[in-house]
């Protein structure tokens, strides 16, 4: 009996191994015939990491190639949560929440996929990442990667925009030339042993190719000054925005660009879309009496008018249509030359009278009003300029003195660096070159001329003009000893539920210098400021303290020039 039983016991055993054998037999030889790509997959998938080799984004450079944008070297964190015990997860949810300001929410559910690889905080600060590294918890390692650094902060900030944080253009230059800037990814595949650690043994790779630079006809320096001089301003006259765009009126280079509000590069996430906004060329508004140049250029190239000849100013009221026109001061007989000095309205109303509407409307686009100036950057819009079609019985009292139409700053720095630069319209632009890293070039790009606005003869007489504007007129404030100065001053009522407000106004200035030969042109907006609201009283100041510390740093750097 004892014998019987110990039989069976062993034929039970010995049928039961067999029994397994058969079946994970069965089992390989399936997963063998039926499965073997799933495996391959599995196991590579396992034992070989692809890393994306990101490349360096190209740098931005003024046009003396000092930095304006750049790449830092920054750590990444991330976690292979199939490394961790729950004890580990635990610590660094405990851990991190405080030292990465994480969520601990956030930190529990990255951790609990069943994944090799989740990120947790891109690019933290040095002093961060050395935190994190000293707690040697497992399953949690950096990748290095670059982030974009604006060492000037918030200077230029509406001409070189920002970057986001996979280093892609978001805004401004950033983003209008990504492609150039951005460079191509590459990779590589690394060898991991059983417990998912890297092996540093490369199976293949492919290098990453870099952006290429950018190099701007911004000047550092000129826009530093241009800024501090704005934001005095801006500041003390307490005003809702201003705008301040430099020029060199020869080549439509811009020198300078700035806006206020403005904003932080390097924090640009906290910002306002107003701040971020560039206002000198997305912001329209009925620009006064600056649009007086266009008026005068035209009387003289179709030589309706002298210098010197007489105009009755009404002594400060003029009917035209339904509409009583005043000027700001009571003016009787000037001379033409004296009507643009003195800004009057009744006098270059009647100025335009004599040309005609057709002829005003006609160099008002010569001069590029209503349409864009092609500027290298995003955003500009076109204005507006009504075709004589569309004028009312007042608009002849209206246009010709800036108003019922719509300009932006862009346009009106253009328009004046038309008549320095002897009448020719340039396309403004902002981006010189485009090199590589070895100093190759690769594009670069020219003065491009538009069109031809007024003759050389009406240029030399409107730049008299202009300086009689400044050395006898509305442009007082603009005038400097020892620098012939030329400008023309505009004030304006703002538009409020279709009626022109008696408390908010724009102030604008532009002006060129020297007169015989304008090194730099330039425009100075302010929107709503107060108590001081003229052209002359507000924007004028600002673009002589800009001219002043301008010419002193060009002739520093050509002092022969």
């Amino acid at each position: 009996m004892y014998i019987r039983k110990r039989t069976l016991r062993f034929i039970s055993v010995f049928l039961f191994l067999i029994a397994c054998l058969l079946y994970f037999s069965a089992r390989l030889a399936w997963m063998q015939v039926f499965r073997p790509t799933h495996l391959a997959g599995l196991a590579a998938k396992q034992h070989n990491h692809y890393i994306k080799l990101e490349p360096v984004r190209g740098t931005i450079y003024d046009r003396r190639l000092r930095h304006l944008a750049l790449n830092m070297t920054a750590y990444s964190l991330f976690a292979n949560p199939r490394l961790m015990t729950s004890e580990d997860k635990e610590r660094a949810v405990r851990e991190l929440s405080s030292r990465a300001r994480l969520d601990p929410a956030f930190i529990r559910e990255r951790l609990a996929r069943p994944k090799y690889f989740v990120w947790l905080s891109r690019k933290l600060p040095d002093d961060v990442v050395e935190e994190i590294q000293a707690l040697k918890i497992p399953g949690l390692d950096f990748i290095r990667e670059s982030k974009r650094y604006y060492p000037n902060r918030n200077l230029a900030a509406h001409v070189i925009g920002f970057a986001g944080m996979d280093n892609a253009g978001l805004d401004g230059l950033e983003l209008k030339y990504d492609e150039v800037l951005k460079g191509k990814e590459g990779w590589a595949q690394i060898l991991r042993d059983a417990k998912q650690r890297d092996l540093m043994i490369e199976k293949g790779a492919s290098p990453p190719q870099d952006g290429f630079n950018l190099v701007l006809t911004i000047d550092e320096t000129i826009q530093y000054i241009a800024e501090r001089a704005l934001d005095k301003a801006f500041q003390q006259n307490k005003a809702k925005g201003a705008t301040i765009i430099v020029m060199d009126p020869h080549t439509g280079e811009i020198l300078a660009l700035a806006n206020r509000p403005t904003y932080d590069l390097e924090n640009f996430a906290e910002s306002a879309p107003e701040q971020r906004t560039n206002r000198g060329i997305s912001y329209i508004y009925e620009p006064g009496s600056v649009f007086k140049i266009v008026t005068a250029s035209a009387a003289i190239e179709e030589k309706a008018f002298q210098e010197d000849d007489k105009i009755f100013c009404e002594n400060g009221e003029y009917r035209v249509g339904n509409h009583i026109l005043h000027d700001s001061h009571p003016h009787g007989t000037l001379t033409f030359q004296g009507v643009i000095e003195q800004s009057s309205n009744i006098g270059t109303t009647k100025i335009a009278q004599k040309l005609g509407a057709e002829k005003v409307y006609r160099y008002a686009r010569a001069f590029q009003f209503g349409q864009k100036t092609g500027i290298d950057l995003l955003g500009e819009v076109e204005g507006l300029i009504p075709p004589p079609s569309t004028w009312s019985k007042t608009s002849i009292g209206a246009v010709p003195i800036g108003h019922e139409v719509a300009v932006t700053p862009l346009q009106l720095v253009c328009a004046v660096s038309a008549i320095a630069n002897g009448g020719i319209a340039m396309k403004p632009f902002v981006v010189k070159y485009i090199k590589d890293n070895k100093d190759e070039l690769i594009q670069e790009f020219f003065p491009e001329i538009r069109g031809r606005v007024i003759s050389t003869e009406t240029s030399e007489r409107m730049k008299a003009i202009l300086q009689g504007v400044v050395d006898n007129g509305t442009g007082k404030r603009a005038r400097i000893d020892g620098l012939s100065v030329a400008g023309k001053t505009g004030t304006a009522q703002k538009v409020e539920n279709g009626q022109y407000s008696h408390r908010k106004y724009y102030a604008t200035f532009i002006g060129f210098a020297p007169v015989d030969n304008p090194r730099v042109a330039a425009v100075v907006v302010f929107d709503e400021p107060s108590p001081n609201y003229y052209g002359g009283t507000v924007a004028a100041p600002v673009f002589k303290e800009m001219l002043m510390d301008t010419i002193k740093y060009l002739r520093s750097l050509n002092p022969s020039g």
